[in-house]
């Protein structure tokens, strides 16, 4: 059972805010190549998907002297703690199965090493194919959240994953 679409994840202001902040058309395409994986690997499309589009809406930009710092990112970010908390109450505020929540709090959490060590933790499948759906899409020095993507473009494609999520829970019942 779904509990809350993607497009009505997409089109709450808080995630329109942090959205806009990391990169929607980053966030897409992650949600895209989480999909796949997922779909791949017999592991919830609805849950992958979700968290592939919300893994980064904790990020904070790290400026200096008015210009992007790369490093500055790299030594002091903690984006996946915020995001996953944020996306955890954004979750829960929408209607989402407490559980569901919990998971996709999870994988954005773990989607990451850039405060975690390599192999100080194994991640679940769903935190595997967050992790490997963002690093399909990363560009040199962080120039993926920076890539634009018209707004009602942005809506199709989150409406047309929606439906391609739906079909997919269909065939599993």
């Amino acid at each position: 059972m779904r509990y809350v679409t993607l497009s009505e994840v997409y089109t709450h202001r808080i995630a329109q805010k942090y959205l806009s902040r990391s990169g929607k058309a980053h966030a897409i395409a992650c949600a895209y190549h989480a999909f796949k994986m997922a779909k791949q690997q017999n592991v919830s499309v609805d849950l992958a998907t979700k968290a592939a589009l919300l893994h980064d809406m904790g990020h904070y930009t790290w400026y200096k002297n008015g210009k992007w710092d790369y490093r500055l990112y790299k030594e002091n970010d903690i984006h996946a703690i915020k995001g996953a908390e944020r996306a955890h109450k954004l979750l829960i505020r929408l209607g989402e199965n407490p559980q569901y929540a919990k998971e996709i709090a999870y994988a954005i959490l773990f989607h990451t090493d850039s405060y975690i060590e390599e192999g100080f933790i194994k991640r679940t499948p769903l935190q595997a194919i967050t992790k490997l759906a963002d690093e399909m899409d990363e560009e040199e020095g962080g120039l993926h959240h920076y890539r634009q993507i018209d707004e009602d473009k942005a809506k199709n494609m989150i409406e047309r994953l929606d439906a391609l999520v739906e079909e997919e829970l269909v065939k599993q019942q």
